[in-house]
């Protein structure tokens, strides 16, 4: 089907290379650039064909080779279009779903065959060539989510993120035809929006989506970055996955990886047969902990590469955010190296990665619709969610790992040791407002001999249970947006495997029902009481009440919300020692609500603790003249409403 318009020469000229789309791309601001560079159906002459563009400066020659020539390197030979390198070719008579790879002759006259970097669809590994798709007419139905996702500030919505890895959330029973038993994209869309919706997310964050050979990368080694991985179907067929879930009221953050990219041969690595992608110094281009490239990101080409994909998954695929791979390592010139190459002053810090980042998160800032961009910054780095104008590296939000692992830390201690810890739980909010945080328990928490988080707590299965109810109940009240892998909602026994799907089948043991059940409770009051989000970013929203308990390893605190009508109390203890004495101070006189109960069997309506009312008392407790009585279990969680 040909692109139809008035006249040809229009017609003609709408993916072809011009003189502007040259001057753009090198000046590194072509935000666009996917639609003129890889292969697009299209017109010339009255005959149908795809016209071909590729990047490769230092290439002697570029050739298109695909199913429709037999792989004859001479059969289609490119045109070389000066002065930025870019090769060029229309080639009548190819078809959609035509399997395609550039072959590049290297200065040295060796010849190498690569997939096309800007290619929207790849064959199912370990095939490793580029299909011709056609990315336009899917016909979207979210219009109503991308008009109120303009509406309104982030910091002031519930954001509960569920991280998502769809190859092993759930399986197909193994077949000959689907031996890993991946699921298509629409059939993963009602699955797991049911899901999403039960529990009470609001965002799903998806791992290993671009194109990626190795499953056991988790699709932090692309290969396609402008590819939807093929194991689960093709281009529109995710975009149905993003669409179903957006009329179902969920958001959709997608992992992003513009820090390194692996040496596969027919990738980035040596693309005409020189570092074009990549840094030429192994000191600066290379992560040897990793066996990866890093992106030059002193190249106007190579950052605009990675803009334009950035742009590229917001706009063609409606994506509400990016969360963005191991930012530190594009920020420190010495991360994870021995010998490393200093700035030009003399420091560690990438300034070229800096830059790189500035520009992207202002773009993405500027065009106000609501998109985020989030980082997984693992250092001290300041400013990372300030603006560029204030020095800032510009970002919506950041991981609080600082966070992760002081709480996780604090979590595998047997509770005699905590109270000699007691302020690895409170140290979060001394900094609590120095950047706008997400806290995360995520994958990198249940992998690699790690163990599942529930595995990490103390004690019998029991206490683990109960012990990871509080930490959920903790971190649920802690300010600060939120994330959990899954898996870890029904405390998932094992430590998460690419390989193999969730442990369903645990949520017909009592104690993985009920802990999913309380999550659910947990979500639900997350969900329907603002004071838990609409003001994170807030110290207004935050007040310690008991935070000094360290001998008995209990933690009181409050979060206000704006309106200062909705309140919530919550109460941690953090040992298996029961408090019916238990006595806490208060604000107001106002009588105290119970929503919320962690030792309770079941946290519905039909709970007869739930709504009891607490008046307080003047007895004098934590420093405030009013308190109510409670009888505190071991490992209690228990959420007031005043």
């Amino acid at each position: 089907m040909a692109v139809k318009s008035k006249n040809k020469a229009q017609e003609t000229s709408l993916f072809e290379i011009t003189e502007y789309d040259q001057y753009l791309f090198g000046m590194g601001t072509h935000y666009a650039i996917y639609k003129k560079l890889g292969a697009h159906l299209t017109e010339r002459d009255g005959k149908e064909g795809v016209y071909f563009a590729v990047w490769a400066p230092h290439a002697r020659q570029v050739s298109v080779v695909g199913d429709f020539n037999g792989w004859d390197v001479n059969a289609n030979v490119m045109e070389r279009l000066e002065p930025l390198g870019i090769h060029a070719l229309f080639v009548p008579g190819v078809l959609e779903h035509s399997c395609y790879k550039y072959c590049v002759t290297c200065n040295d006259g060796r010849m190498v065959m690569k997939a096309d970097p800007y290619s929207i669809h790849n064959e199912m590994r370990p095939a490793t060539a580029s299909v011709v798709e056609r990315l336009e007419g899917y016909q979207w139905k979210d219009k109503t989510w991308m008009e109120e996702r303009r509406k309104g500030s982030i910091y002031e919505k519930p954001m509960f993120i569920y991280e998502v890895h769809p190859g092993s959330w759930m399986k197909h029973p193994s077949s000959e035809a689907n031996p890993q038993g991946f699921y298509n994209y629409k059939q993963i869309a009602h699955s797991l929006a049911d899901y999403v919706l039960e529990m009470g997310y609001t965002h799903v964050e998806l791992m290993g989506i671009a194109e990626h050979p190795f499953d056991g990368s988790w699709g932090y080694q692309v290969t396609g970055y402008f590819a939807p991985t093929a194991r689960h179907g093709n281009v529109h067929d995710f975009m149905y996955l993003v669409d179903y879930l957006h009329q179902k009221g969920i958001g959709v953050l997608l992992d992003w990886v513009p820090a390194h990219f692996p040496k596969d041969e027919y990738g980035l690595s040596l693309f005409d047969g020189t570092c074009l992608y990549e840094y030429a110094d192994p000191r600066k281009g290379e992560h040897p902990d990793w066996g990866t490239k890093v992106f030059d990101y002193s190249k106007n080409e190579v950052k605009n590469f990675l803009i334009s994909n950035a742009i590229y998954w917001l706009d063609e695929y409606h994506i509400d955010g990016l969360r963005v791979d191991a930012v530190a390592s594009m920020l420190y010139l010495d991360y994870g190296r021995s010998e490393w190459v200093p700035n030009q002053y003399g420091g560690k810090e990438n300034l070229e990665a800096v830059e790189f980042l500035k520009h992207l998160n202002s773009l993405i800032e500027h065009r106000g619709d609501g998109a985020l961009v989030i980082a997984e910054e693992s250092t001290a780095w300041p400013r990372v969610t300030d603006t560029p104008e204030n020095d800032g590296l510009g970002f919506s939000l950041k991981w609080n790992m600082g966070w992760m692992n002081d709480f996780l830390s604090y979590m595998k201690m047997d509770p005699i040791y905590r109270q000699y810890h007691h302020n690895q739980m409170n140290f979060g909010m001394m900094y609590a407002y120095s950047e706008k945080f997400v806290l995360v328990l995520s994958h990198d928490e249940v992998v690699h001999g790690k163990c599942s988080l529930v595995e990490k707590m103390p004690g019998y299965p029991h206490d683990k249970l109960e012990n990871l109810k509080t930490a959920y109940g903790f971190m649920l009240g802690h300010p600060g947006k939120k994330l959990l892998f899954m898996g870890q909602d029904f405390a998932q026994n094992r430590e998460w495997s690419e390989s193999r799907e969730l442990d369903w089948s645990l949520l017909a043991d009592p104690g993985h029902k009920n802990m999913q059940d309380y999550m659910k409770a947990l979500l639900g009051l997350y969900r329907s009481h603002p004071c838990l989000y609409d003001q994170d970013m807030d110290e207004a929203g935050f007040e310690w009440i008991g935070v000094d308990d360290n001998q008995r390893s209990i933690f009181s605190f409050i979060r206000h919300s704006k309106n200062k009508k909705d309140n919530l109390l919550f109460i941690c203890n953090f040992t298996p020692v029961e408090r019916d004495d238990y006595r806490v101070g208060v604000i107001k006189r106002k009588q105290h609500t119970l929503l919320l109960d962690s030792s309770w069997k079941s946290y519905g309506d039909e709970c007869e603790e739930k709504g009891k009312k607490y008046k307080p008392e003047k007895t004098a407790a934590d420093g405030k003249d009013y308190s109510i009585a409670y009888p505190l279990k071991g490992y209690g969680m228990v959420v007031f409403a005043f």
